[in-house]
This record gives structure tokens, sequence and C-alpha cells, in this order.
């Protein structure tokens, strides 16, 4: 997708217009101000919010898109509606695309949200849909702009192509991303990128002192990965950890998931992809920051050789975990991922999990849960998801009732609670595995990461939610 100058245009298809309600249009030329005013007078369009009409012209097409009122938009409405206009642009067999964006130049961060949406706004996992002989393509790929910033244009297009490379491995199917074919995804992305790589297979993870990690993986046919990339500038200013879970397949364990519960756990390995899109971004943007990515990658399955409830194993740091649910298993590869990110010393650690369905229940499909130990980290974080339009809510990390339900009578820890406050515990468990004095952030976008129909800059499928909102973070502390 190529995104240019208003300077350079010629001719193109579309013209996509973003209007407020209630507000006179003035703006392109006298032709299609009165095809506006005329459209508004009869009310075939008035400028509601998410509204959005075709005009064809004599020469293209003109589609205006409502942003409702002024007063209520915030730039995460202008970039999902800027993807929806260009997505029906480009379904619409349209190669080439004006985005009127004068009325809109008020607004910071505008052009990396036109970048974020023109890829955004393309993308869809259909690799294995066989294409009959009517099939087109989405067409789109040439934009042109009056509001033309060349830095915020190539932060968004970055942004996006980082979430987009997530999503893509995120998508694929279980047969396909296993534990060793993801750590080849990280070879491939380290040697492209020239980062450091470290891929321990489940011998190294034994003498490691993983048995955390190896317990979930013990019970597949595809043994488990631990991975370790490195983005290292010159003179960072700061080093950073990004942790992954990355359960390539989730069938519960022995305590396997009913069968509607087992559909989209392909995606229970999206932190982990959100891992390497992460490091790609940051590479690409050649940010002043140390950039870790570490992931702990697994498939639970059951069989004769996999762990079992009651089974009493060990982490990286020492401590011992009763096993009283295997579909609990997210937590347990973080738990040694997160005592090796303790061990680098970083000025924080950050992990992104498809961690607990308590915390869809609790937060709904479109805002994930964030835990910190850190006031600060979280502050930045928060404010880095309002640029990004990636929310999250912060969620207590202090409860002394499950607290206390961490303990074991056997062993350290249990590693599944009750019911009620079940993305708490989960959080607490975690910090268990964090080192004093580091600042931490545990994102859990179990309710965020799938979507089953189409929405805002989102297709259907894995959202790799949180990518954005990492470089956006890791970009202010540049």
């Amino acid at each position: 997708m190529q995104i240019k100058r208003v300077e350079d245009i010629y001719l193109p298809d579309s013209l996509l217009v973003l209007l407020f309600e209630g507000e006179k249009f003035s703006g392109i030329n006298n032709e299609i101000c009165e095809i506006i005013e005329t459209l508004k007078s009869r009310r075939d369009f008035t400028g509601k919010k998410g509204s959005l009409l075709r005009v064809p012209l004599i020469q293209g097409n003109l589609y205006l898109l409502g942003l409702g009122k002024r007063e209520d938009c915030k730039l995460n409405l202008i970039r999902d509606s800027l993807a929806k206009g260009l997505r029906n642009i480009g379904r619409n067999h349209n190669k080439s695309a004006f985005v009127y964006l004068e009325n809109l130049k008020n607004f910071d961060s505008l052009c990396v949200a036109l970048g974020e949406a023109a890829i955004l706004c393309a993308y869809s996992f259909d690799k294995y849909k066989t294409k009959d002989e009517d099939y087109e393509a989405f067409s789109l790929n040439e934009i042109y702009t009056d509001i033309y910033d060349d830095k915020e244009i190539s932060q968004g297009v970055k942004f996006a192509e980082s979430q987009v490379y997530s999503r893509e491995l995120a998508n694929e199917p279980g047969c396909v991303i296993t534990p060793e074919k993801l750590a080849e995804h990280a070879k491939k992305l380290a040697d492209k990128l020239n980062l450091e790589c470290e891929i321990w297979d489940e011998n190294k993870i034994k003498s490691e002192k993983m048995g955390a990690l190896l317990a979930v993986g013990i019970g597949s046919k595809n043994p488990p990965r631990f991975i370790h990339l490195a983005y290292k500038p010159a003179n960072p200013v700061k080093k950073i950890a990004i942790v992954g879970k990355g359960i390539t397949f989730d069938s519960g364990g022995l305590n396997i998931k009913p069968d509607q519960f087992m559909l989209t756990m392909k995606g229970d390995k999206t932190g982990a992809c959100n891992v390497l899109g992460i490091l790609k971004g940051a590479a690409e943007l050649n940010l002043n920051v140390e950039v870790h990515g570490i992931i702990a990658a697994a498939e639970n399955m059951p069989s004769g050789s996999a762990y079992k409830p009651d089974d009493i194993i060990r982490a990286r740091n020492g401590k011992t975990i009763e096993i009283n649910n295997t579909d609990a298993e997210g937590r347990l590869v973080l738990a040694d991922a997160l005592c090796f990110a303790s061990e680098l010393k970083p000025d924080a650690i950050i992990d992104m999990a498809t961690l607990t369905g308590a915390c869809a229940v609790a937060l709904g499909k479109n805002r994930a849960g964030l835990f910190a130990n850190n006031d600060e980290l979280a502050d930045k974080l928060l404010d880095s998801s309002t640029k990004s339009g990636e929310p999250y809510w912060r969620m207590p990390l202090e409860d002394e009732i499950i607290s206390e339900s961490l303990k074991s009578p056997f062993a350290d820890l249990v590693n599944c609670g009750e019911r009620y406050g079940g993305a708490i515990f989960a959080a607490l468990f975690l910090k268990e595995f964090i080192s004093n004095n580091i600042a931490w952030a545990h994102m859990d976008i179990a309710g965020v990461d799938f979507l089953d129909k189409e929405r805002g800059i989102y297709s259907k499928g894995a959202s790799s939610f949180g990518v954005r909102t990492c470089l956006n973070y890791l970009c202010g502390i540049c």
C-alpha cells in the first residue's frame, strides 16, 4: 500500500470524505460541496456516526462516512472510520483513493491513524479458502491525502504491519504452528532483522530447570520450545522485556475442554505472536530501547505422558506448584518465562496472554485487563492504549482473600483458584515469579483476542490486540 501527498494525485478511482453531523462541508471543490449539501438536504446522508454512503460520479466514486458530533469524536473513531471507508473502497474494485483530511487536521496523530488504517483495512485471513473464477482480491493499493506527515505515516504503517505479522501467525491452525514451527518463525524474523536469537529444545528446557513449561508440553508429540529474541541498539535508554504465552493449541489437557470451548484455541498463542510483532516493529522503527522478546511455547494435550491433577512441579525460581487444573496451563508456562525475564534485570517486564475467561466476563470483548505492580508503568501503558485505540482497564492486584487461596497444603502454590476473581488469581500467581523491585505489567487479552465478525480496523479472527499499545509505549521511552 502506497500513501502519497496530494500533489501526486491524478484522477483517483474514489474519494473518501469523513463528515461530522450538523456541520457544513466546504472543502475540495464546489461540485463536491454541492453534492454533499444536496444529499444532506434530502437526508440521504447526515453524518450520523457509522453511516456510509457510496455515490457514483462520472469519474470514480464518492464515499461519505459519518463521524457523528465533532465534540464526541476521538482519534480511535477516526481510525476505525478510515479503515471502514478504505475497506469498502478496496472491496468495490477501486485501486486508488483520495482521503480528504483537512476538516480533521486538529486531531493529533491523524497521519499515524491513516497509516494504521490503510494497512489494517486490507488484512483478512483467507489463505485456505478456494478462490473461484469470479473472485477479486482487495484492490486498493494507492492512497492520496491532503494532510501528510511522512514520519507519522511511516510510524502508523510500521505499527500496523507489526500487528498484521502477529495476526497472520495467530490465525494459523495448530496443525501448522506447533512450538517448533513458532520457533522457526522467530529464527527467520531474527535473521531478517539482525536480532539476537536463542531457542531451547525440551532437553535444554529441562536442564535449565523450567519445570512448569516442561510439564505443560510433555503430553504432546510436539515438544515445547523456549524462545528468546533481543533487539539491542548501540546506546539504549532502557531495557524492556516483553513476555508472551505461546500455547499453540489448548485442549485443556487431562481437564479437557468441552468441544465448543476448544474452538479458537489456536489463538492461545497470540501473546507469543504479539511478542514477535513487537520485536519486528521495534527493530524496523530503530527505537533506542533494548527489547527482549521471551516466549514459552507448548501444546497442551491429553495423553499417557501428560501432566496430571495433583502433580507437583517446580518452576525455574524454585517455587513448587500443585496442579489442580491442567487447563490453567498458560500461567505455568509464563511462570518460567517471567523468571527468565527477571534474571535479565530489565527496567520493566510486560507480559501478554490470552489467560482467563474470567477477564472476558468482567470486561467484555472490547477491553483488556491490565494488572501492574507499578503505577508509573501502568499509567504509561494506559496512555499508550488510548493513543492506539486498544482500550485496557486497570484491575486490582491486591486481594487478601484471593492471595490466601494461592496457598497449597502440599506445595508453595496451587495453579488455579475458584471461579470468582479468576483473572485476579492468575495475575497474583504470575506476580510470584517477578523479582522484587522490577516494574511489571500483565495484559490479559483473552476477551479481545478473537473476533467472530468484522469490527473497525479488525477483520474476523485473531486481533493481536496490544501490539500497537506496546509499540506506542516503547516509542514514548525514546
